[in-house]
């Protein structure tokens, strides 16, 4: 068992997260050929479009490349693993996706969840503030509960000890437990125009 799985079955969290899957972000980067650059662009508004009223989507968007460069990128983000299998085995994706083998050179694909994903960018995100204030919330949470009811038990321990097992609590619990839950339970003041 993993330390943070370990540390949810403490506290009792398990079970939640099995009823509160996390969000999955893919990212599909394609360098699409010079000739192409403006059917592609048509295509990936298309298919974007077909995976944002697809189930359980959160996002989707289309990352247009920089100077001197010709690598497009796709980005989906999807409430759980089951959402994304689902859009992922579609008919509709596989329809989409032998339109646009012509069109490009090279293909990467990623995907991201959990902690990973708690570090991206949502592909429709909304104001940066409002993030950076839920996060220094639970930080400031986390730590306030720490400061009060464990570290006066560990007064003892040498500073650097008691100062990392702070660190690890603090982001094992933002990024496994708190972020997550309040990501979902703050959604529609994080995303406004949704």
């Amino acid at each position: 068992m993993s330390v943070p799985l370990r540390l949810r079955a403490r506290f009792g969290t398990v079970e939640a997260d099995h009823a509160r899957p996390e969000p999955v972000t893919v990212t599909v980067a394609r360098v699409v050929r010079p000739q192409h650059r403006a059917a592609f662009e048509r295509w990936a508004q298309d298919v974007l479009g077909v995976a944002a009223r697809f189930p359980g989507n959160l996002g989707a968007s289309l990352l247009h490349p920089g100077p001197g460069s010709s690598e497009y990128h796709l980005v989906y983000r999807f409430e759980d693993d089951r959402s994304l299998a689902a859009w992922e085995r579609s008919s509709e994706r596989r329809s989409a996706l032998a339109h646009v083998e012509d069109m490009v050179d090279v293909e990467r694909y990623q995907k991201v969840s959990g902690l990973e994903s708690f570090f991206t960018r949502s592909p429709q995100p909304g104001p940066r503030w409002r993030m950076t204030v839920l996060t220094i919330a639970a930080v400031f949470l986390t730590t306030s509960l720490l400061q009060q009811f464990v570290m006066p038990h560990l007064a003892g321990w040498p500073l650097e000890l008691r100062l990392l097992l702070s660190a690890v609590v603090v982001v094992l619990l933002l990024g496994h437990v708190l972020m997550p839950a309040l990501t979902r339970v703050f959604a529609r003041w994080l995303h406004p125009s949704r």
